[in-house]
């Protein structure tokens, strides 16, 4: 048999270990050249490159901390993106090395799985996949309610007169009363409004002014909040014993949401909310969020976590769970989505585009932005937003009162003005002195669905009030006092027809004061003049204000007087006038 000398293999093997014995020979001799060394190097750089990129994602995951769940956006992304750079980077070798280039591309199947694992993740999240829609429109369940027999009977000194700018003022001049406090720290713009020891408030925490105010006080944090109550205007800012060692203005360990996500990395969360228990004590409420359609689509909260804002301890609890002092489980722009959905799809996917029957969405807020307020009813906070047909501008179909510690939701059949109507129909009744409209929150006066405003200047202050009768939105009626506005809605219903004489009567929280004037003072409030009185053998002082009251200025003590006013309680000490009879 003749030797037919080595094969195609063999001459390669004895090619390439020749090539690796003169790379080791070259290498080794002294003055070797840099391309002779250059296959060392780059296994020592592909190490090194090896350990900097885990460090590196190890420090991007702690400072962007995201949840590491296959269902968050966010986890997607950095996926995605370390996916690109693998195909790129497979791509280029393959271009480079013919030799490889078939192995290259085999491998580029690798990063581009996640990335048709992703397009195929929305594509069963969308509404128009089958049988999507009507999952979409039943995330959130949605029963029917009776509006006198729900909401309750308004009681006016519950009723939140100031929106959250008024808030913002307030509390920023509250904080200017304060020096110490104002050259070191700010008032975060948080401001939620929750249901404080039976009264609705807004609630905000200082932060620190800046990256050196945190480090001259991190060891002793952030000493208090700020709290304003939307009924009586009053701001403070409320002294903490245990200072707030965890919020957004921490930059480190204790930033709270760093903190929290870290301590449940699966979990996804919504946006927070900072609130008080029934003894003030401040803590941030986290919805956990999970997706009920699909990989990505229908967004619902199924628990809360609670973080102490000042020790960082936290608790999870189920939304059956959570304490009844919480007051927002579920964030507001997520109840209004899921709301919408229903709206849009409860008839399918092709009625929400082609035919429309049925569809409604709720009402758009003023500048672009979402409308919708809330009322407090018990332990509760209720959101609050106005429910009208794709195809109208101007009207409303009814509303939608949502629990937002329970998610349970009800709509009330009114048609009516939408609250943009409401709001410029307020305005037009004193147009000439150009006060601007607050978003209406929703009150039952005597059984009528009723919006109410606040009429603020350009400053921001509240100077008036107006009722609106959402079904018949030309009755407007103003006043410089809740009661004021009050008494001359009700005279309006009467006069419409809405209302009988006695029905006014008894919805009427004023009584008649009679007697003589012991004293007469004046006054300057917020650049108003107020006129306070009393009368001989009552203690309480009578406010009267102006321009309302202005026959008051014809009053002298000794003077006999008589008027309307609100109901006075054992604690009263001031109580405002609305009428002069």
């Amino acid at each position: 048999m003749l030797n037919q000398g080595p094969d195609l293999k063999d001459l390669f093997d004895m090619f390439n270990r020749g090539h690796a014995e003169k790379d080791a020979g070259s290498a080794a001799r002294p003055g070797a050249s840099l391309a002779d060394k250059m296959p060392q190097w780059s296994r020592r750089a592909l190490v090194i490159l090896a350990i900097v990129a885990v460090v590196v994602l190890g420090a991007c995951y702690w400072w962007f901390h995201p949840a590491l769940n296959l269902q968050s956006m966010q986890v997607w992304t950095w996926i995605i993106g370390i996916c690109v750079v693998g195909l790129l980077t497979l791509w280029v070798a393959a271009e480079r090395n013919v030799m490889r280039s078939k192995l290259y591309r085999k491998l580029m199947i690798i990063p581009a799985s996640p990335i048709v694992a992703f397009v195929l993740g929305l594509l069963l999240s969308q509404p128009f996949f089958p049988g999507n829609a009507e999952r979409y429109a039943s995330v959130l369940s949605t029963t029917d309610g009776v509006f006198a027999e729900d909401i309750q009977q308004v009681d006016y000194s519950e009723v939140p007169v100031i929106d959250r700018d008024s808030a913002i003022l307030l509390g920023n001049r509250a904080m200017g009363s304060i020096p110490e406090y104002v050259s070191q720290f700010e008032i975060a713009d948080t401001y939620s409004q929750i249901n404080y020891q039976g009264r609705p408030v807004r609630v905000s925490p200082l932060v620190y002014a800046d990256l050196f105010k945190w480090f001259a006080n991190r060891d002793s944090g952030i000493p208090a909040y700020v709290l304003v109550d939307m009924v009586t205007q009053e701001a403070e800012v409320v002294r903490l014993e245990e200072p707030i060692l965890y919020s957004d203005s921490e930059p480190f360990a204790r930033n709270v949401d760093r903190h929290v996500q870290l301590s449940y990395p699966s979990l996804m969360f919504d946006q927070k909310s900072f609130e008080l228990d029934e003894e003030g004590h401040p803590w941030w409420v986290y919805p956990v969020q999970r997706r009920t359609i699909g990989t990505f689509g229908g967004t619902d909260i199924y628990a809360v976590v609670l973080v102490d804002a000042c020790t960082g301890e936290t608790d999870f609890y189920s939304v059956e769970e959570v304490p009844t002092w919480v007051d927002r489980a579920y964030p507001s722009d997520l109840l209004i989505e899921q709301y919408n959905w229903s709206g849009m799809y409860e008839n399918g996917w092709l009625n929400s585009w082609l035919g429309q029957e049925g569809v409604v969405r709720t009402t758009p807020g003023t500048n672009g932005q979402l409308g919708y307020n809330y009322i407090a009813q018990g332990e509760d906070i209720y959101l609050y937003t106005g429910v009208t047909s794709v195809t109208a501008d101007d009207s409303s179909v009814g509303f939608i009162l949502v629990n937002q510690r329970t998610g349970e939701s009800h709509f009330y059949p009114v048609a009516g003005a939408t609250e943009a109507s409401a709001m410029a129909s307020a305005e037009g009744q004193l147009q000439n002195l150009r006060y601007q409209a607050t978003y209406p929150i929703l009150l039952n006066v005597a059984g009528q669905p009723t919006y109410f405003v606040s009429l603020k200047d350009d400053a921001g202050l509240v100077k008036m009030f107006a009722m609106i009768n959402i079904e018949q939105y030309q009755s407007v009626a103003t006043g410089s006092t809740v009661e004021e506005c009050q008494e001359a809605y009700l005279s309006l219903l009467a006069a419409d027809g809405l209302l009988s004489e006695q029905e006014a009567a008894d919805a009427s929280v004023t009584v008649e004061v009679s007697g003589t004037i012991a004293t007469i003072a004046q006054a300057v409030v917020d650049g108003n003049s107020h006129f306070y009185v009393t009368l001989e053998g009552d203690e309480t002082i009578y406010d009267f204000a102006l321009p309302g009251l202005l026959e008051i200025v014809t009053y002298q003590p000794g003077d006999q007087i008589a008027f309307r006013c609100g109901e006075k309680s054992e604690e009263a000490v001031t109580v405002t006038v609305s009428d002069l009879l």
